[in-house]
């Protein structure tokens, strides 16, 4: 069947694919199937209820709930009318749950739990449009989704002609979502995704997916562009999904499922190194000697070049000494994995590739549904965000920009004609603010146009890739780096703690709270060492000559990470200015730093 708006995308893996574990997620510890015709059934009655409470094309719907099978069905039983899913974040404050609520004109709204419902409803009540709040989990006194369901199954012989009539007559661009990009600073931007945004790209990607792929687990948010493509790139396939039940439980459910594949940001990537290399460091003798012998041999690994007999004798060694375990901690089953979101680490790319788990690293924004370009098997380029998708159109701008043109890029923000002039120009072109470098059709990503910054010196610095070269050491969780005007490089540090806490009683070293810890000498001692090491590595503008550290985590519910773990520079600025101006010497403060 032809394929041009979202929810054909259901249709056609009930007609070409159908699974009784089409969808399954795991709730009070069991796993609960879904097969693709109970989410068509369930979706077309969803559908049916929306008709006879009046919903008609262009009304808009939120949802704010975790990832699961109900999802599926309240948004394909939208889309399929031509309603308009406003899918929001589920950790994001109430001034911005005031603002989405409010401009995305959503008429009702759809939580997941009670815990989401007691922090929601009361900014609900008082948002005018919304005139409804219905729950997926049962809440004593809250409608529950299932009542729109029940709706439907009533009226199922009143509406049936005019469903089909509704599905008819929603084209391929009519807007299908409004995703509020998270942004770093200021409020949110409604990105308008049309049904041809998400089909095109999702045709265009799954190039990238082994084809004999079966299952995927699921954890990055559905409200998230990139995950929410994911989800219909797999149905599109035929590929069973597996929805987590948390991302504490991640590598547990993995085991569990034994995955072909997932997708997931940077961040996800670091912190299962981080946990490995930890392991690593208590291993003693013969076993630590094998294990970072095994990791320095993984960090040479390409495979687009032919390292050698000998060099691929020994990663047969290490195969089996070693990255077996890492595979067997991963299911064993995992024919490759999917980075987005933000800048991966080339090291992470080869190291995982040694192992045999391929990551294949992508580029895209919420405004391009996502991808641009991705990594595929078989020519994994380290370094890079992988080959441009067949229908993308790029073009580096004078001043190193990206520019993108293709049938997935937005037609606009949500009632922003100025910041939709301000991003797509008058020939078409989408400017990502992304830098970059191409070779061919292979691109490369070299910083963020808005941030890269110009030393009093005249030089520039790329604080992205200074970051990212500095959280390779397992002692840095997060890193902003600094120097707008300024004669040197300089960074405010965010520690791993649970790495540094392992490390500290290793060298007895006794504090009573993270405040205390970042104080002790040896500490400090250890940062300087680590930063010195990895600064060998840089040009001499972008070394980092001065660091503060800092004793609390960094996350998006305290607010200085977006949803998708990205720092917001402002804000940190703005938290960090006394600790800031200590390291250019305007004022004296008690934070801890770096001489050199």
């Amino acid at each position: 069947m032809e394929i041009k708006r979202t929810f054909d995308f259901l249709d056609n893996a009930l007609e070409k694919f159908p699974k009784d574990d089409a969808f399954s997620v795991k709730r009070n510890g069991k796993w609960e199937k879904f097969s693709t015709q109970h989410i068509k059934d369930k979706a077309d009655l969803f559908s049916m209820g929306l008709i006879e409470l009046g919903f008609k094309k262009g009304d808009k719907i939120a949802t704010v709930s975790n990832n699961r099978p109900e999802w599926n069905i309240v948004d394909f039983g939208m889309e399929q009318i031509g309603v308009v899913h406003v899918p929001v974040y589920p950790t994001i404050g109430e001034t911005e749950y005031k603002h989405v609520l409010s401009h995305s004109d959503s008429k009702i709204l759809i939580v997941s739990s009670k815990e989401r419902y007691d922090f929601i409803n009361p900014i609900a009540e008082k948002t005018e449009n919304i005139e409804k709040v219905y729950s997926f989990d049962n809440i004593d006194g809250v409608p529950s989704f299932e009542e729109i369901i029940k709706l439907g199954e009533k009226v199922k012989e009143k509406h049936k002609a005019t469903l089909e009539k509704m599905r008819n007559e929603v084209t391929e661009n009519d807007l299908s979502s409004i995703i509020y990009t998270s942004g770093t600073t200021g409020l949110s931007k409604g990105v308008m995704m049309t049904h041809k945004n998400f089909v095109s790209n999702v045709k265009d990607s799954a190039v990238a997916v082994p084809k004999d792929a079966q299952s995927a687990i699921s954890f990055l948010p559905l409200n998230h562009v990139f995950e929410r493509m994911i989800n219909y790139l797999y149905i599109y396939l035929g590929i069973s999904i597996y929805y987590a039940e948390s991302m504490d439980t991640i590598v547990e459910n993995i085991q569990e499922i034994k995955p072909h594949l997932f997708a997931a940001v940077p961040r996800i990537f670091e912190k299962l190194y981080d946990k490995i290399y930890a392991k690593g460091l208590a291993l003693k003798g013969l076993k630590r000697a094998i294990f970072f012998w095994a990791l320095k041999l993984g960090e040479r690994y390409d495979e687009t070049k032919d390292m050698g007999a000998f060099y691929n004798f020994k990663l047969k060694i290490a195969n089996k000494l070693v990255f077996v375990k890492w595979r067997e901690a991963l299911g064993n089953n995992i024919k490759c994995v999917v980075s987005g979101g933000a800048a991966l680490q080339p090291r992470l790319a080869r190291v995982f590739g040694a192992a045999g788990i391929p990551v294949l690293e992508g580029y895209g924004l919420s405004e391009t549904a996502p991808v641009i370009s991705v990594n595929r098997l078989g020519n994994i380029k380290a370094g890079t965000v992988g080959e441009l998708l067949e229908s993308a159109q790029v073009k580096i701008a004078e001043n190193g920009e990206i520019l993108f043109k293709g049938p997935n890029l937005m037609p606009g923000y949500y009632k922003d004609p100025e910041k939709t002039k301000e991003a797509i120009d008058e020939d078409g072109w989408f400017h990502t603010g992304d830098t970059g470098e191409l070779d061919g059709r292979i691109l490369k990503i070299t910083g963020r146009t808005k941030e890269i910054f110009k030393l009093s010196t005249g030089k520039y610095v790329a604080p992205e890739l200074v970051e990212n070269k500095m959280k390779e050491s397992p002692f840095i969780e997060q890193i902003l780096v600094v120097g707008e005007g300024e004669k040197y490089t300089a960074a405010i540090v965010c520690p791993a703690f649970e790495h540094l806490h392992g490390w500290a009683a290793i060298h007895n070293i006794e504090y009573r709270d993270n405040l205390d810890l970042i104080k002790n000498e040896k500490v400090i001692k250890k940062f300087n060492e680590e930063i010195e090491r990895l600064n060998n590595q840089l040009d001499k503008s972008m070394k980092i000559k001065k660091f503060s550290l800092v004793c609390e985590e960094w996350t998006p519910e305290t607010g200085e990470l977006s949803p998708t773990l990205k720092l917001k520079r402002k804000v940190l600025v703005k938290k960090y200015k006394t600790k800031l101006d200590f390291l250019y010497g305007y004022t004296e403060d008690e934070g801890f730093l770096s001489e050199k």
